[in-house]
């Protein structure tokens, strides 16, 4: 993947106030593949001390539309159409790592697979898998 296309993904994430507000981070950025990590704090968490699963669920949509992204011509951005995520396990840990995969480019609609997993020191646990559906709309 060209700097330039990394460039753009990464201007464009700084400008979600949401990620932003939740302390999410861009991790890898491939041609296909890319990583959002989000460090524990009290702001992300549910009553019980585990990251919250709107948490969760909100990096793992933002990995996969930047996933998808990285396979689109520059006058394309991405709007997540549906996605549907199974919380697997309570997620607890020092760290979320949601990884978005694009599994079926398209001109039109592009699918991609979410993953998050918990990193508790060297420990990594599947925490959360899902699809989702994305369009491309032109600038």
């Amino acid at each position: 993947m060209s700097n330039e296309a990394a460039s753009r993904i990464a201007d464009s994430f700084a400008k979600q106030g949401l990620m932003g507000h939740l302390g999410a981070r861009l991790g890898y950025v491939g041609r296909g593949e890319l990583h959002i990590h989000l460090p524990m704090s009290p702001a992300v968490t549910q009553q019980h001390g585990y990251f919250h699963g709107g948490a969760t669920s909100t990096i793992a949509d933002s990995a996969g539309g930047y996933a998808a992204l990285t396979m689109l011509d520059t006058e394309f951005e991405v709007l997540t159409v549906e996605y549907k995520i199974n919380l697997l396990a309570p997620a607890a840990g020092d760290e979320l790592e949601a990884v978005g995969t694009v599994i079926k480019p398209g001109r039109t609609l592009t699918i991609c697979r979410l993953d998050v997993y918990s990193h508790s020191g060297d420990e990594r646990k599947l925490v959360a898998a899902g699809q989702q559906t994305l369009i491309g709309i032109r600038q």
